[in-house]
């Protein structure tokens, strides 16, 4: 008996020091019908080491569903695999097959040529289906010329290939229904991100939830609608106080029509009313998440949770 005490001790112990992790990651395994989020990069254009570029993996019924292709995307979801000790096997590399992409800024689109090329290695034999707004078709089509030489000696070297999983099927989308299977409905709704041309939120509908994904987009009333009871809302955000302290004006000008500040996002949720806001994209500024989850309060009582690499909702 003594020597079992010690045993758990020890388990505990790992548990809650060492091993970091979302308890929620374990409610349900990555095959089980619930819903889950994933953030796969809660990061921005910045080369943060610790927050990867902005993705987010929605999991229903074994399939994943990703939001983004920012820098590092093929490699946080197989953290998440079980080959590397995760716990949602739709995370595997091969099984990555459906990503709808909010816009074309290269941090939300330089991970594609990895999230198209790497898979195919790993095995997966279908095409890559990309949703996304007009100019996604010619992107996929220059990624794939330029990588031409590496795709043809895959298929007629000696190295073992599929002559699909390298190829990509585009759906250049707008406003409204833009895909359903059996698991899930998806629309897309415009939000404003300064001048760029099309920016699209995402609203997925599953048997058990409603997640709103933001995307990049400046404060908008259309967001509250969007999101209006929502089960969860995934939403960018940048630190008010930081922007005001620690940019120049240009920048500031450039933020404020792109970007949404702690406390609109506040003026958002407070009208949407999600049963959980969760934040990605964050460009902290010198704060830390309390500092950003403070700022938030001042408007907003709801439940917010910082999102970070990883995290599991």
């Amino acid at each position: 008996m003594e020597h079992l005490a010690r045993t758990l001790t020890i388990a505990l112990i790992l548990l809650v020091y060492v091993i970091p992790f979302d308890c929620s990651a374990f409610a349900e395994g990555g095959d089980s019908t619930a819903t889950r989020i994933v953030i796969l990069g809660a990061g921005n254009p910045n080369p943060d080491p610790e927050n990867a570029g902005p993705a987010v993996a929605v999991i229903v019924g074994g399939q994943a569903y990703l939001v983004d292709a920012g820098a590092g995307v093929v490699r946080r979801a197989a953290a998440m695999s079980p080959r590397f000790g995760g716990h949602f096997e739709a995370l595997s590399a091969a099984k990555l097959t459906r990503v709808f992409l909010t816009h074309l800024h290269s941090d939300h689109t330089v991970g594609m040529p990895d999230l198209l090329l790497t898979p195919w290695v790993m095995g997966r034999d279908e095409p890559l289906q990309v949703y996304g707004p007009e100019g996604t078709a010619r992107m996929m089509s220059h990624l794939t010329e330029a990588y031409r030489d590496d795709i043809h000696y895959r298929l007629f070297g000696s190295e073992p290939a599929n002559d699909r999983g390298w190829r990509s099927d585009v759906h250049e989308i707008d406003e409204g229904v833009v895909y359903r299977d059996s698991l899930v409905t998806v629309e897309a709704f415009r939000v404003p991100h300064g001048t760029w041309p099309v920016s699209l939120a995402y609203r997925f509908s599953t048997a058990d939830r409603v997640i709103v994904i933001s995307g990049d987009t400046g404060p908008s009333e259309r967001m509250a609608e969007i999101a209006s009871a929502a089960d969860v809302l995934v939403h960018e955000v940048y630190y008010a106080r930081g922007l005001e302290d620690r940019r120049r004006s240009d920048w500031k000008e450039y933020h404020h029509a792109h970007h949404t500040s702690t406390e609109e996002l506040a003026r958002i949720a407070e009208k949407a009313r999600p049963r959980l806001v969760v934040l990605y994209h964050i460009l902290y500024w010198g704060a830390d998440a309390e500092d950003l989850l403070d700022e938030i309060r001042t408007v907003y009582k709801g439940e917010v949770r910082v999102g970070r690499d990883l995290s599991v909702f």
